[in-house]
């Protein structure tokens, strides 16, 4: 399989194809491998063809809610760049959720996200914060059921908006997204050094 998706002890030990299909989400790629294949061996399989797109659908869907929103934060930033000083309110507030994860720091995540200018694109990671508990907020909003797999699409769209800002190897930008996910889901931060240069 390769060592590079071993050891993802956050991630279900389920077959990829389930949880997939409870996110109501489809890859592109047609795999040849069972439907009893894991995350780590679908991962090992789109590798070898180069199908970075859906590695990191597949990322989406299957780290836990937490860590998913941690991911999508770290894509945040990088579309902010690197002179970051102070963070929008709406990822600042996603972040003190990965953080401290509560009812109130959820409520504020949700209260930044709905106060957030429409061009901030961060907004989304208050929002993937605010459905951790698969519900479409705190208060009124939580009798409310998020739709299937909508937290997983924001955290799959913020990191593929973060592949341009990265810069021009996207390559190289999705294997930096690719690892710090792979680096997460093995109880890392996510913190990795950019093999293309400029800080993490």
């Amino acid at each position: 399989m390769g060592e590079r998706f071993e050891g993802l002890r956050k991630i279900p030990q389920e077959p990829a194809a389930r949880l997939l299909a409870g996110a109501n989400v489809r890859l592109q790629t047609p795999l040849r491998g069972p439907a009893t294949a894991t995350v780590s061996a679908v991962l090992s399989e789109l590798d070898r063809i180069g199908a970075f797109v859906d590695m990191l659908r597949l990322l989406s869907v299957a780290l836990p809610p937490r860590e998913r929103t941690w991911w999508a934060c770290l894509a945040g930033r990088d579309l902010l760049g690197p002179q970051i000083d102070p963070l929008p309110r709406a990822l600042a507030m996603a972040e003190a959720w990965v953080f401290r994860p509560s009812e109130e720091t959820r409520a504020a995540a949700q209260a930044a996200a709905e106060a957030a200018d429409s061009d901030d694109d961060t907004a989304m990671c208050a929002t993937i914060a605010v459905m951790s508990e698969g519900s479409l907020g705190t208060g009124a909003m939580q009798g409310y059921e998020a739709p299937p797999g909508a937290a997983a699409n924001m955290a799959f769209g913020i990191n593929i908006m973060a592949l341009d800002a990265l810069g021009e190897d996207i390559e190289a930008s999705a294997d930096l997204l690719i690892d710090r996910a792979l680096d997460i889901a093995r109880g890392g931060n996510g913190r990795i050094a950019r093999p293309f240069g400029g800080p993490a």
